[in-house]
């Protein structure tokens, strides 16, 4: 189950990032980020598959196969929703705790090479992709 900052749990189902990724590289379960384009391109996890949050609803039923689906976004909070979503529709789904701000706090390594966790607003992440390329 996730929890807030205070530590009360939300009820929705989770996973630890490092168990997500074993789960997935296992073929054991479906990865899922549900960030935005720009966002996925800067960095994500080996194995994932990209589906836009308002897209989910539309690929639910592929991946009601019977395997977990494990969502992930940047820090947690999309994808709760989209697991809380999920789950009442009576999927197996599981929220990635801290999301890939978690995933990268440890020591998972992201794609491609040199991915790093973009920041959600795009104008954000582009004067942050900016200076990322003046520091290299």
């Amino acid at each position: 189950m996730t929890e807030n900052e205070n530590g009360i749990s939300s009820g929705i189902p989770a996973e630890s990032p490092r168990r997500a990724l074993e789960m997935s590289t296992a073929g054991e379960a479906h990865l899922i980020d549900v960030r935005a384009d720009h966002e996925w391109e800067a960095g994500r996890l080996a194995g994932a598959r990209h589906v836009l949050l308002n897209d989910l609803p539309a690929v639910a039923a592929e991946l009601g196969d019977g395997s977990p689906v494990l969502i992930y976004c940047r820090t947690g909070e999309r994808s709760a929703f989209a697991t809380a979503t999920l789950v009442s529709a009576g999927i197996d789904a599981r929220n990635v705790e801290g999301g890939l701000v978690a995933a990268e706090g440890q020591g998972l390594e992201l794609e491609p090479e040199g991915g790093y966790v973009a920041e959600t607003g795009e104008a954000a992440a582009i004067l942050q992709a900016r200076s990322r390329a003046v520091d290299r």
